[in-house]
């Protein structure tokens, strides 16, 4: 069974729609040349820091003209995890960045992708869930449209996210928008410890009610921290390559991805951001993983993880476990 947890709709665009986007709206890219165009939106050299590697989403997102492109988009986001053979996928967007680039309103981006992604889920069969990001990067305010946007169609929408620039907006401005979201039924995820500490980690948990945490790489910090994960069961979204390219890792071989199992740690292989990364859940579980010394047994334990901590109603948990047979 193939399971991805944290893959970002909205960095997940097909290079082939950026450009028919772009030249459909007369909008600007650095070039029309679909080759050309690629080293603009995938990392070929790992950034310097997390925001170079946000820079290439921004550049992405901003072909998103008008809702229908929005709906497009997340369509093709559902068409590609069948492609990719995958049986389950939390699919997860942020509104008011997918909004920004031409004042879009983040309720109809929300609207659009909720369409977008129930269509696809129909017509492919693969069965998706939505997770609704708040995008720290903008700031407070910001996220207060993004929440209310999101809370229109609580419904469509599984958990609540927070993402962007952790380091320079930590995640003690946004307590009330995750009480809300708590008491709106959705579960909680929450990058953390990519481009800050353990610290981070420990607010996303104790003040944002985290269950699971995108990342948590520089969870490594906090013995404790390592000891809490495990015995509370916190799930943990590592992106293999995606950690790579931001530098939030100095290579695959010294990511803590193996020290996390080998804790007992619920921890996941996921794509973050398969266009920008260039890479597929294939490649993580086949080419990143080995690399990053975790063995075939690693790797099963981690696609049974992520079944466990997906955000699954029991009777869907059961229902992927009869159709993988």
């Amino acid at each position: 069974m193939l399971i991805d947890l944290h893959r970002h709709l909205d960095g997940n665009l097909r290079l082939e729609t950026v450009l028919d986007l772009a030249l459909e709206h007369d909008l600007e890219l650095p070039t029309l040349e679909l080759e050309a165009l690629r080293p603009h939106l995938q990392i070929v050299e790992p950034e310097a820091d997390l925001v170079g590697f946000l820079n290439r989403v921004e550049l992405m997102a901003s072909v998103l003209f008008d809702y229908d492109a929005c709906r497009r988009v997340a369509y093709e986001n559902v068409e590609d995890t069948r492609s990719e053979g995958l049986d389950y996928v939390e699919l997860r967007f942020s509104p008011g960045f997918m909004a920004h680039a031409h004042g879009l309103h983040p309720e109809g981006v929300v609207e659009a992708v909720c369409d977008g992604v129930t269509a696809g889920s129909r017509d492919v069969g693969v069965p998706i869930k939505l997770i609704g990001i708040l995008s720290r990067t903008f700031g407070v305010r910001s996220c207060d449209a993004e929440l209310e946007a999101l809370l229109t169609h609580r419904d469509k929408i599984v958990a609540l996210d927070l993402a962007g620039d952790e380091q320079r907006v930590p995640g003690t401005e946004f307590v009330d928008h995750f009480r809300r979201g708590r008491d709106a039924g959705w579960r909680i995820t929450v990058h953390a410890g990519e481009a800050a500490g353990a610290a981070s980690v420990w607010q996303a948990l104790r003040e944002l009610g985290a269950t699971r945490i995108g990342h948590g790489v520089r969870a490594t910090e906090d013995t404790a921290l390592l000891d809490y994960l495990a015995e509370h069961a916190i799930g943990i979204e590592s992106c293999l390559t995606s950690n790579v390219q931001t530098s939030t890792v100095s290579s695959l071989e010294a990511h803590p991805l193996k020290d996390f199992l080998d804790r007992g740690i619920l921890a996941t292989i996921n794509t973050d951001d398969p266009t920008v990364s260039g890479i597929d859940l294939s490649h993580e579980l086949t080419i990143a993983a080995p690399a990053a010394g975790l063995t075939p047994d690693h790797v099963q334990k981690a696609q049974e993880n992520a079944l466990e901590i997906a955000f699954l109603e029991s009777d869907e948990r059961k229902a992927l476990l009869e159709a993988d047979g």
